[in-house]
């Protein structure tokens, strides 16, 4: 078996976003830790007796499956040792352990990458908005990362499209899962103009409530910014935009209507420090110093009322209207059976409430574990549990963000949170 079967085995036992970092800083890789065995598992100190038991369900001889159908789909995997794997990623605790890939995996190794996130249900405005600025940045050489999902994402994505450009989207589900009809000419003509669908879920892997906070870590690690560009108070791209100030990365927001809640999120970013942008310049020029020569600033000079000027005809992002892909992609071949892994991507009865047992769940530790157990009681605000727990807010936030990406808490209004 090649190490790539040793990375399915890691990806179907311990789930989507485990910590493994920690894990294989200590056994080397994947093949190494299965080779420890058990005994080792338990001597290491660095599982759960159910993480352990989750590493015994499968064997990495069952990825050959998983491996044949990606093959037969076109689809790519990337494992960490890949040269394309984006190394970025590798900072993260919960490092992807594969990345499925459709369409030209070179893309995720281009130097400037910036995300553009926001609300599926956008306004007008804001669809102008991420449409003209993922244009104009592509059009000055930088590639767009999003969701692909509706609204923002789409807007984006299609005015990278729309800028001769490469784009990528990365799925809260897996490759070839039957979600979101209607943008799966987008997601073709993605993958078919030199960029990438990219998914850290296995094949045919559904979506869930839990899947798209997870992915978000990984459209902010990849990109050097995040932009959000139209987000309410509790909009999941903010979920995007806490990853990347975690991560080191920059964070630009678009100023938006000050009566309409649905700019509540991004405006309140602008007030804690976040760039404001009134031209794609504003983003563009934060990485010239940098990168001057693989950037045209030119594009990205005009203001967005120049942009649109630009643009004869109303732009239009119905997925009907857009000329991306004459044919409808071919429907992807299934396994006979997926095993089901073994995964954080609880069904929503699943997932623990405070009314419930009053057992930590084993996956957590640290201080993700103490401010659960901390919200067992009920909701509270971020400076109460600060004062519980005697925390730092950095460490008692970066706890909470680890909590709502793996599902298990969610932000309320007046920076106060709950379990789900």
């Amino acid at each position: 078996m090649n190490e790539t079967a040793y990375w399915i085995w890691l990806l179907k036992t311990l789930g989507a976003a485990a910590p493994i970092r920690d894990i294989l800083d200590y056994f080397g890789s994947p093949r190494k830790l299965y080779e420890a065995g058990s005994t080792e598992w338990r001597l290491s100190g660095l599982m759960s007796p159910k993480q352990i038991y989750a590493l015994t369900r499968f064997s990495p001889s069952e990825s050959g499956e998983t491996m044949k159908i990606c093959r037969e789909n076109g689809w790519q995997i990337l494992t960490p040792e890949h040269v394309c794997y984006p190394q970025a990623l590798l900072e993260l605790r919960n490092y992807p352990p594969v990345l499925f890939v459709w369409g030209n995996a070179e893309a995720l190794t281009k130097n400037v990458k910036i995300a553009v996130v926001g609300t599926r249900k956008t306004s007008r405005y804001g669809a102008r908005v991420a449409f003209l600025l993922s244009e104009a940045l592509t059009k000055s050489g930088t590639l767009i990362v999003s969701g692909g999902a509706l609204g923002v994402d789409s807007a984006a994505h299609h005015g990278a499209l729309a800028g001769g450009g490469k784009t990528i989207a990365v799925l809260g589900c897996g490759l070839g899962t039957d979600y979101l009809k209607e943008n799966a000419p987008m997601r073709a003509q993605i993958a078919k103009s030199g960029g990438a669908v990219i998914s850290e879920f296995l094949p045919f892997s559904p979506a869930s409530r839990t899947t798209f906070p997870l992915r978000n870590r990984i459209i902010s690690a990849i990109s050097l910014g995040t932009v959000v560009v139209e987000a309410g108070e509790r909009s999941g791209s903010l979920i995007t935009a806490r990853c990347a100030l975690e991560q080191g990365r920059d964070v630009f927001a678009v100023p938006g209507d000050l009566i309409s809640t649905a700019y509540t999120g991004g405006n309140k970013l602008i007030k804690d420090g976040a760039k404001p942008v009134f031209s794609p310049l504003d983003i563009l020029e934060e990485y010239l110093y940098l990168y001057g020569d693989e950037l045209d600033p030119e594009p990205s000079k005009k203001t967005f009322g120049e942009l649109l000027s630009d643009h004869k005809n109303e732009i239009r992002l119905s997925q009907k209207e857009m000329p991306l892909a004459a044919k409808e992609p071919v429907k992807p071949k299934k396994e006979k059976q997926m095993p089901e892994a073994v995964s954080k991507q609880r069904a929503p009865e699943e997932v623990p409430r405070a009314n419930e047992a009053e057992s930590i769940p084993a996956e957590l530790s640290g201080d993700a574990a103490a401010v659960y157990k901390a919200l067992l009681g009920g909701e509270k605000h971020i400076d109460e549990l600060c004062e519980i727990l005697n925390l730092p807010v950095q460490k008692a936030l970066s706890a909470l963000t680890t909590l709502e990406l793996m599902g298990y808490a969610e932000l309320l209004e007046g920076k106060k949170y709950k379990l789900n």
